[in-house]
């Protein structure tokens, strides 16, 4: 085998790098007007499971396709978070810095299980509006259920995220390698955790479809691969009573 073929391990995992850095740059790009965080976001998780499963790709163009497809529930997501997060950041502060509040251990209890509750919620959702079409109140629900689901893994996402910024923070050398990866290769990592339970969610949608008609079964996803359909949610409840 030569180490230079196109289909060589080694080009393969060039290819692959290469394009973390363009999806990478092109997020990052993306997040700077702020208020297009969660589509930026969005399109993010969207490309990076297709790159975790081996999908021909087009870094730039699929990008585009799901920032335009989820712009609007994606803004409302970012929009909703923004205010949780600065209602967290005042409760916090009123809490724990106020040097008249003493709270009780229930109260800090309550506090950081709403905080974790909160960021895995928040962590999560937006590779499931990324995959599936629901409206914002149930995107939110599957999210919920699904995080409840995939507990240890989120624990395991949120090191990914929380890593390029302690190293960039820690090294300051190894800044240009958070500006080029620090967004991509968390979201690869994440898709690779979630590949697999998401798969797992297509199929039952898909399969259901095809039960109702809604579907044929030679054409099982659209173009753009979006998973239009709200019986996610009832698939989803089966998995939490089982």
């Amino acid at each position: 085998m030569k180490f230079f073929d196109s289909d060589s391990p080694l080009m393969q995992g060039l290819n692959k790098m290469a394009d973390l850095m363009i999806l990478d740059l092109i997020a990052l790009v993306c997040c700077i007007p702020i208020i297009t965080i969660g589509a930026s976001m969005t399109a993010l998780h969207y490309m990076a499971l297709k790159i975790v499963r081996n999908e021909e790709v087009y870094i730039v163009r699929g990008f585009w396709k799901s920032f335009k497809m989820n712009f609007r529930q994606a803004t409302v997501i970012w929009l909703i978070q923004i205010i949780v997060m600065l209602i967290l950041g005042l409760d916090y502060y009123i809490v724990f810095w106020n040097p008249e509040s003493n709270p009780s251990i229930p109260v800090q209890v309550l506090f950081l299980a709403t905080v974790i509750i909160t960021v895995s919620i928040f962590l999560f959702i937006y590779p499931v509006l990324s995959k599936f079409d629901n409206s914002i109140a149930k995107t939110f629900k599957n999210t919920f259920l699904m995080a409840i689901m995939q507990l240890p893994k989120l624990i395991l996402m949120l090191a990914f995220w929380i890593a390029p910024i302690a190293l960039g923070i820690a090294v300051i050398q190894l800044l240009p390698l958070v500006v080029l990866f620090g967004l991509s290769l968390p979201a690869y990592l994440s898709a690779k955790l979630y590949n697999k339970f998401f798969k797992k969610m297509e199929d039952q949608v898909i399969a259901k479809a095809i039960a109702e008609g809604r579907m044929q079964p030679e054409e099982p996803g659209s173009e753009d691969e979006h998973i239009f359909s709200d019986v996610i949610n009832p698939a989803l409840d089966a998995k939490k009573e089982s």
